[in-house]
Order: structure tokens, then C-alpha cells, then sequence
């Protein structure tokens, strides 16, 4: 590290799930690394439930959850923040946005984005894949208001570029990797919400990592082209910056990284096996030193 944790001011750091199904190893890792900062530096571990996707959430997620994080030791501070009970708070951050001019409505479906990804010469790429080709983003305004009233159903995405100009330069500050500058379009112009569902992953956990306090933002690796997202969106809205940790994947014994969607072994399984939280930690080498 950089940065030594025990050289760090009281930290408050976070778990943030989504109950689509039972934790797994990586889960257990991601929770223990982000609970073991709060605890050396005499901080705050707290808890959010990120159930936007209510097709997919299930309470008894939630409650199992809860369960398999207290037979690992933890504990965390303060209340249980569900996202889904935060749509009206998000939903009045994406109109300053829009009216900001920093958002604006797509009415582009998934096949006619592709057509027009497939026919595009060098066409701009990201971690996620082919960016958006910004079919919207010059529409009148007169045009978007037509296909509003006339129901089309739409998506509302970050103008990067414009966003990019107005923010200024960046950085993301790494506990493990230092200084990083800031892409704004490293993912393109990213969806912050839907006609139906007023917020996205990227804008719900910029402004609930505020809400609660967090300083450090403890995650996967994989998450790091989403920090740049969400540290533009911090600049955006006004609020406070983080700093971050990406730790490492852990992987199952293929190689692969661990997924719910790869049913990968479960805490709950592993505890009815009678594995020990002393055994989840030396299953996927986890050490507070």
C-alpha cells in the first residue's frame, strides 16, 4: 500500500450487497477488508442494501445477509440504508442534473444501439465495451419533448464530454496505487437513470456513499473505471470526495472470479458444511496485519 491504514484519520467504510441472491467468498473478503480499515483506524463500518433491481431483490436476501455477516464477527454502525427506499432523493438529483444541461434523454433501444455500433468504423471502447455512439445527444430539444409526450421509453444519460469540461481535471486518490487521473469518458456517456426507475448503480452510490459518511471506499478491483464515474458525479453534484481502495478478485479453483450468476459457494453452504469464519478466512487468504 501507499499508504499505510494505521497512518489514516477514522475511517468510515462500507458494505454495499445486492440481495439477488447469497453471499459468496468474495463477498467475505470485500466485507472483512472494508470492516478490518474502519476497525484499525478506529472508524465507522456500515452497511447498505442495494436493492434498485426490485425484480431480482428478495427480503429474505436481505435478512440472510445480515445473518452471514454476523457469523464472520462483524458489525456495523448505524442504520440499514436501502436504496430502495432513496428513489425520491435520486430522482431530484437527476433533474438538477438535466437542468444542468449534464443529462439528457436517449430513446435508443439495446438492438438499434448495436446496428449502430456494428455499421461504426472504430467506434470508442471502454471496460464495459463499445461506448454509446451518442445518437441522442444532439436531438432539439422540441424532438425530445415529442417523444416524451408520445411515451417512447428512454434512458437518461451523462453527457461525458460536456460533464468532463465543466468538472475540470480530476484525480482519484488510491490508497493502493496513489494518484490516478480522472477519464470522464471512460465508459462513454453512461445511463444515470430510466423513465421507469430513477437512478442507476453509478448515481445512487455516489450519493448514498455521502449520505452515510463514507471516506473510504473499499472494492473490487474490477470496480476501478466505475471510481471515475462516480468521483465526476461527486464534482457534479457537490459533494465530498472519497478516497479509495481497489482490492484484488478473489477466484474460484477455475481461475474464474467469483459471481452469484456462477453460483459460486455460498457462506450459508460453507456454514452448514460446518466451515469456521477462521476457515472462510484462510480459504481465500485474508489477514488484518
Amino acid at each position: 500500500m501507499i499508504k499505510k491504514i494505521d497512518s489514516l484519520s477514522p475511517a468510515t467504510t462500507r458494505f454495499a450487497p445486492s440481495p439477488t441472491g447469497y453471499l459468496h467468498l468474495g463477498h467475505a473478503y470485500s466485507a472483512m477488508f472494508a470492516e478490518n480499515i474502519a476497525r484499525k483506524t478506529k472508524g465507522n463500518f456500515v452497511l447498505r442494501i442495494e436493492d434498485i433491481d426490485q425484480s431480482r431483490c428478495r427480503p429474505e436476501f436481505v435478512r440472510a445477509i445480515c445473518e452471514d455477516l454476523k457469523w464472520l464477527g462483524l458489525s456495523w454502525s448505524g442504520p440499514l440504508l436501502k436504496q430502495s427506499e432513496r428513489f425520491q432523493i435520486y430522482q431530484e438529483v437527476l433533474e438538477k442534473l438535466t437542468e444542468a444541461d449534464l443529462v439528457y434523454p436517449c430513446f435508443c433501444s439495446r438492438r438499434e444501439i448495436q446496428i449502430e455500433l456494428e455499421s461504426a468504423v472504430n467506434a470508442p471502447h471502454g471496460p464495459d465495451g463499445s461506448h454509446y455512439p451518442g445518437t441522442c445527444r444532439n436531438l432539439e430539444r422540441s424532438q425530445r419533448e415529442i417523444n416524451i409526450a408520445a411515451g417512447r421509453p428512454y434512458s437518461l444519460r451523462l453527457d461525458a464530454q460536456r460533464a468532463g469540461s465543466q468538472a475540470g481535471p480530476l484525480e482519484i486518490f488510491d490508497l493502493a496505487r496513489g494518484m490516478i487521473p480522472v477519464n470522464p469518458n471512460i465508459s462513454g456517456d453512461v445511463i444515470l437513470g430510466r423513465k421507469e426507475v430513477t437512478t442507476s448503480y453509478h448515481l445512487a452510490v455516489t450519493i448514498d456513499d455521502a449520505e452515510q459518511g463514507v471516506t473510504i471506499v473499499t472494492r473490487g478491483e474490477d470496480l476501478l473505471p466505475a471510481s471515475h464515474i462516480q468521483r465526476l458525479l461527486q464534482k457534479l453534484i457537490g459533494l465530498p470526495e472519497t478516497i479509495y481502495e481497489h482490492h484484488r478478485i478473489i477466484k474460484g479453483e477455475d481461475g474464474k472470479r467469483l459471481a452469484k450468476r456462477h453460483r459460486s459457494q455460498t457462506l450459508k453452504s460453507l456454514r452448514d458444511q460446518g466451515i469456521t469464519p477462521e476457515g472462510v478466512r484462510k480459504k481465500i487468504g485474508f489477514t488484518s496485519s
